[in-house]
């Protein structure tokens, strides 16, 4: 990054933290990607509601459509100007359109004031086959817009009616909650050879052999005990019972039970590095729970789910999750009620027309595949055969 482009992303930084008081409150998106850093700008000088009647239209790649999670910049940017019901319109123009890139392009629309019938909707037209081709291409530019193409996406617009090139929707359509789901840590443990093995590369076992002395002779001292203390707890591990455990209680008595008889004072990080060296995830073992008889998730096995905003969270869940994982639940430890009813989730937005607008092609009959595949073999010997020959 050149010094201007350090010095201009530290001022459009600061002026984000003035927030509605500069161009930029509604968040910042990606560094490398400026697009609605600039409609920001433009709404900002050009979208007071309390002015005249006011329209911005601006060209953008695809990628402010749908980049970003929830809470990022870009998600927030898109929540702020849909949730203010300033999203008029987003036409899907043609690709091949530029004279330096090939990639498809959007036009967004937007109105301070809509009329009566837009309120809280948004309208997406598809006319990204509204093309024709270039007599001569100029670079990646290979098509045009024709007056005639620009006067029916002019037409379907002002028609406002939804149809094969248009579609219709509700602000809150593109609006969802993310929610973390959880399942419950189910391990099983057992002093077997391979798992005590494991026990070496755990960071807090390490540590014992390792000292942050200054003085030669006090390090040496230091590591010579650790390497002891690490010492006693192999010849403590294999104390243990020779049995596989499914449940965690019982496993931690029976190791404190076989530290104590050691003389081994086990710290809460070299029990923890004993846990995940003798423990593995058994699906059929008992739920791992904490000192208040909660259960325990799994990070291994932790997931997320975009719920969309007019649907209740709970019914959501209980539909669509609870059916495949019935022992999940919602993280409250990791929950977001950023949205105006306080159900769990954090809000996002998003605009993928290419989903809105896709079209499903069935595949050929597979009778027909298998007649191409012979006649494609048929082919082959015989230009062999002709080789041959």
């Amino acid at each position: 990054m050149s010094f201007y482009s350090e010095v201009t992303l530290e001022l459009t930084r600061a002026e984000a933290r003035l927030g509605f008081g500069g161009r930029f409150g509604a968040g910042m998106p990606r560094t490398s990607d400026g697009q609605l850093l600039f409609l920001q700008h433009m709404l900002a000088h050009r979208f007071d509601p309390q002015e005249d009647h006011s329209r911005v239209a601006i060209i953008m790649n695809g990628s402010p459509l749908f980049t970003g999670d929830a809470g990022s910049g870009e998600s927030e940017i898109r929540r702020w100007i849909i949730e203010n019901d300033w999203l008029e319109a987003i036409i899907a123009l043609p690709e091949q359109l530029f004279y330096n890139t090939g990639i498809a392009t959007y036009v967004w629309i937007l109105a301070n004031r809509k009329p009566a019938r837009r309120r809280g909707k948004v309208q997406l037209i598809d006319a990204s086959t509204f093309w024709e081709p270039r007599r001569k291409s100029l670079g990646d530019k290979r098509r045009d817009v024709s007056d005639e193409h620009r006067a029916r996406i002019v037409q379907l617009y002002l028609d406002f009616a939804p149809g094969e090139h248009v579609k219709v929707f509700d602000n809150a359509d593109f609006g969802f909650r993310k929610i973390t789901v959880e399942r419950p840590l189910r391990l099983n443990f057992a002093a077997t050879p391979e798992r005590i093995a494991r026990l070496e590369e755990q960071t807090a076992f390490q540590n014992l052999a390792r000292s942050r002395k200054k003085k030669p002779a006090e390090r040496t001292a230091e590591e010579a005990a650790g390497r002891a203390q690490q010492a006693a707890i192999r010849q403590m591990i294999h104390t243990l019972p020779d049995t596989l455990y499914t449940d965690r209680k019982p496993f931690l008595r029976d190791l404190d039970k076989a530290a104590r008889a050691a003389g081994v004072r086990l710290t809460k990080a070299l029990r923890d590095a004993i846990l995940a060296a003798l423990g593995e995830r058994d699906p059929s073992a008992e739920i791992c729970r904490d000192s208040k008889g909660h259960p325990e998730p799994d990070t291994g096995l932790r997931d997320s789910e975009r719920v969309p905003l007019q649907e209740g969270v709970g019914a959501y869940f209980e539909r669509e999750v609870l059916p495949h994982v019935p022992d999940a639940w919602i993280s409250t430890a990791r929950a977001h009620c950023d949205g105006k009813d306080g159900q769990p989730g954090k809000v996002g937005y998003e605009v993928n027309l290419n989903r809105y607008f896709y079209a499903y092609t069935p595949p050929r009959p597979l009778e027909e595949i298998e007649a191409d595949i012979q006649a494609s073999q048929a082919r082959i010997v015989r230009l062999l055969q002709e080789l041959k020959a």
